[in-house]
């Protein structure tokens, strides 16, 4: 929660469970209080099969409907605030593609999305605004692939590389949460 009265709701996802993702990676950790600074209410949670999560995992198609689930919740829960989509690896393809399809979702926000292992069509052809940070190092998904797959994105649209930054962001976790912070804190849908 934020130290004031939120100016919008962020439903963060987190990296791919078969390889130990869980909402405590410490990315995912950094981006929710990096958000909440900015006035954001964040919605962290595990993927079905995690954790204490009951259920399995289901190559994705699970993990979006427990995507789908959170955004009823957060958007229940605060019915006046903007909902943005959020995730980090696996969980940015969650999060982008429910959120393209989700017309209660209204901006876009990925960290390390995996372009080249899943099918981002809708995200390709959302006029949502979509903010990207991506690893200069990324040794999974190359920063080559991401620039290409921001060329083809609508606007509004950024993309910010994160200098000598690896898939995991490992030593840089705070600093991915400060930019996408600074990003994001005079953001609203409204102005776009």
């Amino acid at each position: 929660m934020p130290a004031g009265p939120p100016r919008a709701a962020v439903i963060l996802a987190h990296p791919l469970p078969t390889a130990g993702g869980t909402m405590h990676t410490k990315v995912v950790f950094q981006v929710a209080k990096a958000l909440a600074r900015v006035g954001c209410v964040v919605l962290r949670f595990n993927f079905r099969g995690v954790g204490l999560s009951a259920g399995a995992w289901d190559d994705g198609r699970g993990e979006r409907d427990d995507y789908s689930a959170a955004v009823d919740h957060m958007a229940k829960t605060y019915p006046d605030l903007e909902l943005w989509a959020a995730g980090f690896s696996f969980g940015s393809y969650v999060a982008l593609t429910v959120g393209a399809d989700d017309a209660r979702i209204c901006a876009l926000i990925a960290i390390a999305p995996p372009v080249h292992m899943y099918d981002f069509a809708s995200v390709q052809s959302s006029p949502k605004p979509i903010f990207i940070l991506h690893g200069e190092d990324d040794e999974l998904i190359s920063i080559r692939l991401v620039r290409h797959f921001y060329a083809g994105l609508k606007e509004p649209k950024e993309l910010i590389e994160i200098d000598r930054a690896n898939h995991l962001f490992d030593g840089q976790a705070s600093e991915v949460g400060d930019v996408l912070a600074d990003l994001l804190e005079d953001f609203t849908c409204r102005t776009q």
